[in-house]
């Protein structure tokens, strides 16, 4: 391997595009690296937030567009400071998540090898952790105990990078690159202020669509590489649900929409993109509040070991925790009483409503569907349209530029149940043409998509294409229902078939 050590001139790198040496000097490290590190255990409770440093209020860099329009959904309560090259601004957030009751934080890092020259529109990436680190350091001096720092690898890096290069995960060099983007964040960091758990550095990858290709072997790579460079160390990676991969947990990006709990939970207070420039509108409403409550209670029906919040000061997206001028210092205290009950083992009792003890659920569809406790969503896979088919009120498929062609459907939480429930779902639909219909299902099948958020019912309806309406029937064994699909659906129909209508959906209890 033919590297260009730190003192390389950055030019040199762009065009030979050469993996620089480490840019930190926390690497090689022996036993006595590691003397005064501490770490989570695998059973502990731990809560954790991503972390956005790349404010700064005096080159502007993430505070105004580039037509000079405020570059932000929510706002900071002042701007003062408002950099990530200030330690008393970190310092201050830092606090704040202790108030909070974060136990570690994670830095959206954006620092590929490709972003090492200063001149980088991503250098803030390594600019922002110094200061970080001081911060972190000046509080334990105080006797206080701050979150820990984990890495959140933004992996758009993959794709978009000063060296305009589409990263392969499969080729030596690409294996090297994700590496090289692991090793320089931990080696810029001392370990004592390192986030592990079980005495492994903990690693959270966002989305895998960004890599040209991967398999297997990048994460590998990975580990073997970080066990030579920092004292026999393997970190703990959480892969997010769209990477194919083993790794050690999984989680998944949008938990800021609505809860997400593949392994790893995420959730979050909502989200509103609005100043972002070229987006489409998305706006989840706060609710004053509401909304970020039923997403923690939603989790403590059904906790794992690691919850994040998403996020602690995403002010483009409008997903801040931190204090702000918009909310003040609201969700910061709305977090802490549900960390709190979260470490306590709290359960929440189960939603009373309308379809608590109802054996079934069920909605009749077309021009305005009759909902009983089973809702109908559209989503960009799954559109549908209100039709007439055999003489009968129905919704039928609408082609997207999607590959895909499904039905969604949301069951109301007054009628699920704490733990996984067998439950069946029948159908009335229209034979238009032949193919064959399936439905996925938010099931406890680690193995299926998207960690059993996609579970296939073991039925196949073949579609024989006989202009009669039918029915059918599918069985959902230890069905989770958390929201997890699409447009925080619990199952959804797929239409294998250029035509299909549907009339009816129920949800039933297994008898």
């Amino acid at each position: 391997m033919v590297c260009c050590l730190v003192g390389c001139a950055p030019l040199a790198m762009a065009q030979n595009h050469e993996i620089p040496g480490p840019v930190g000097p926390y690497i090689g490290l022996g036993p006595k690296g590691f003397e005064d590190a501490r770490s989570f255990r695998g059973d502990d409770r731990i809560v954790g937030a991503t972390y956005f440093y790349w404010y700064n209020v005096q080159t502007k860099e993430h505070v105004l567009n580039g037509d000079g329009s405020d570059a932000l959904t929510d706002h900071p309560p002042s701007m003062e400071n408002f950099s990530y090259e200030s330690e008393s601004w970190h310092q201050r957030q830092l606090e704040d998540m202790i108030e909070a009751g974060i136990d570690f934080l994670l830095p959206v890092f954006w620092g590929a090898p490709s972003e090492r020259d200063p001149n980088s529109r991503q250098h803030w990436s390594y600019a922002g952790l110094k200061p970080l680190v001081q911060a972190r350091e000046a509080l334990l001096e105080e006797g206080k105990r701050p979150p820990r720092i984990g890495l959140f690898y933004d992996t758009s890096t993959l794709q978009f990078n000063s060296w305009n290069l589409h990263i392969d995960l499969t080729r030596d060099y690409g294996k090297r690159w994700f590496y090289a983007t692991i090793r320089d964040f931990f080696s810029s960091i001392p370990p004592r202020h390192w986030a592990m758990i079980d005495g492994h550095p903990l690693v959270v990858l966002y989305a895998a669509a960004f890599a040209k290709k991967y398999d297997q072997s990048f994460i590998d790579y990975t580990r073997e590489q970080f066990a030579r460079d920092f004292g026999g160390r393997i970190p703990y990676i959480v892969r997010e649900v769209s990477w194919n991969v083993k790794s050690d947990n999984t989680g998944a990006w949008g938990g800021a929409l609505g809860l997400k709990n593949p392994g790893v939970a995420s959730l979050g207070p909502g989200y509103d993109h609005s100043a972002v420039p070229g987006r489409k509108p998305l706006i989840v409403p706060r609710a004053g509040g509401e909304f970020y409550e039923e997403n923690w209670l939603k989790f403590l029906r059904r906790a794992s070991d690691i919850v994040l919040v998403e996020t602690w000061n995403e002010f483009h997206e409008g997903t801040d925790v931190c204090e702000s001028r918009e909310y003040g210092r609201r969700y910061i205290e709305l977090t802490r009483h549900y960390v709190d009950l979260f470490k306590q083992g709290w359960r929440p009792p189960l939603v009373r409503g309308l379809y608590t003890d109802a054996p079934s659920i069920s909605v009749s569809l077309g021009k305005t569907n009759l909902e009983q406790g089973l809702r109908q969503v559209d989503f960009a896979d799954g559109l549908t349209a209100p039709d007439t088919a055999g003489g009968q009120d129905c919704r039928t498929i609408r082609s997207t530029e999607n590959p895909g062609r499904y039905i969604y459907f949301v069951a109301d939480d007054s009628f699920k149940k704490p733990d996984p429930e067998n439950l069946v779902v029948e159908i009335e639909y229209f034979d238009a043409a032949t193919g064959s219909l399936n439905l996925e299902f938010d099931g406890s099948d680690p193995a299926a998509p998207f960690n059993g958020a996609y579970t296939r019912s073991a039925e196949t309806v073949k579609l024989e294409g006989t202009r009669t309406w039918r029915d059918a029937r599918f069985a959902l064994p230890k069905a989770r229902l958390l929201n997890s699909q699409n447009a925080n659906a619990d199952f959804r129909l797929a239409v294998q078939a250029p035509e299909f209508a549907l009339k009816k959906a129920v949800l039933k209890r297994h008898q």
